[in-house]
């Protein structure tokens, strides 16, 4: 089995402020969970190319596109009170956007079993024409668009301990594409209650599981089985997209749910079996204490190579079983 891990300098030269926790480091934390998992062999590194303004406009309209390369090249600043972006962020952006197209490619090629998108800046917290949460293109959105358009059924599974409002947004009326997100509620930005289903052709494809502070790692895995399996089943997916944020982890300064490393090897193992080998792209998105995000990544990648490589075991008898009673309860049958 081997790994596409895609990633590239200028992700570095994205500038979100001083001090900000989405902070370059973040990406030398990914690496070295590569070494940490001692799975350097299955590893294939590669780097993107950059999305076109065709791929970027099938989510975001060209006013917004034109309004952050033109912001990006004056010298940048804040967006708003948590996102910002520097001289480099528009090419760092265009690239992680690219980083899913480019997955697409080569796996279709035959060349890895799976890929890990490195990337900076995030993106499922920005929306068609808004920058937020750290985000100023959804990469995991542009890559699905493009898969849609061609007829794929595509399944985004988001474990990002904040609810991906921008994905949402953009296919919450389409029933080609499936969003499941498992998110601390409340937290920032406030959105992804278990109602949240989605709208007219795309009613159903939405499911939502806000789960309370201290949610363990059985809890994430009870709602695979009892919610996604079955949603899986009968929206056939051809394609998985994870936004695959390591900020549910109990160390993280930004959260509080109670997840571990292991638990992110196991949850990596358990949704990878939705879709054969060949089609899953996982995208990096938040997990900001350093040493969390090296063990949970090397998780991750462990599970994708096949490997139990487990940092920290498994957690389990927290809260948040309710809400997958509840979800479950919105499921049809």
């Amino acid at each position: 089995m081997s790994v596409l891990l895609v990633t590239h300098p200028a992700y570095l030269e994205h500038e979100s402020g001083r001090g900000h926790p989405e902070r370059p480091e973040r990406l030398a934390a990914v690496l070295a969970g590569v070494d940490a998992a001692g799975v350097r062999e299955g590893i294939v590194g590669v780097s993107p190319r950059a999305a076109t303004r065709d791929e970027l406009a099938r989510v975001h309209p060209a006013p917004y596109l034109d309004a952050l390369e033109r912001f990006c090249a004056s010298g940048g600043g804040r967006l708003d009170a948590d996102t910002g972006a520097g001289p480099g962020s528009w090419n760092a952006a265009t690239l992680a956007a690219g980083a899913g197209l480019e997955a697409v490619e080569r796996l279709e090629a035959g060349e890895a079993d799976a890929a890990f998108c490195a990337v900076r800046p995030p993106g499922h917290h920005a929306e068609p024409d808004r920058a937020m949460g750290f985000c100023l293109v959804n990469n995991v959105a542009v890559t699905a668009a493009a898969l849609v358009e061609r007829g794929e059924r595509v399944l985004i599974v988001d474990w990002d301990a904040h609810h991906g409002n921008g994905t949402q947004d953009v296919f919450y009326a389409d029933d080609r594409v499936a969003y499941v997100s498992m998110h601390q509620f409340p937290l920032y930005p406030g959105t992804g209650r278990v109602d949240d289903v989605g709208t007219g052709a795309g009613t159903g494809a939405t499911v939502n599981l806000p789960f309370p502070p201290g949610t363990t790692g059985d809890v994430y895995l009870r709602a695979v089985d009892d919610v996604l399996l079955p949603l899986a089943e009968s929206f056939r997916p051809s394609w998985l997209i994870v936004s695959a944020g390591f900020d549910a982890h109990r160390a993280d300064p930004l959260t509080d749910l109670g997840l571990s490393a292991g638990d992110f090897g196991d949850l990596t193992a358990r949704v990878t079996t939705l879709v054969p080998p060949g089609r899953r792209i996982l995208f990096l998105e938040g997990g900001y204490d350093l040493g969390a995000l090296r063990d949970s990544t090397a998780a991750c990648l462990g599970a994708l190579l096949g490997d139990r490589y487990r940092p920290e075991p498994a957690t389990s008898g927290g809260p948040g079983q309710e809400v997958v009673d509840a979800a479950r309860s919105l499921r049809p049958g």
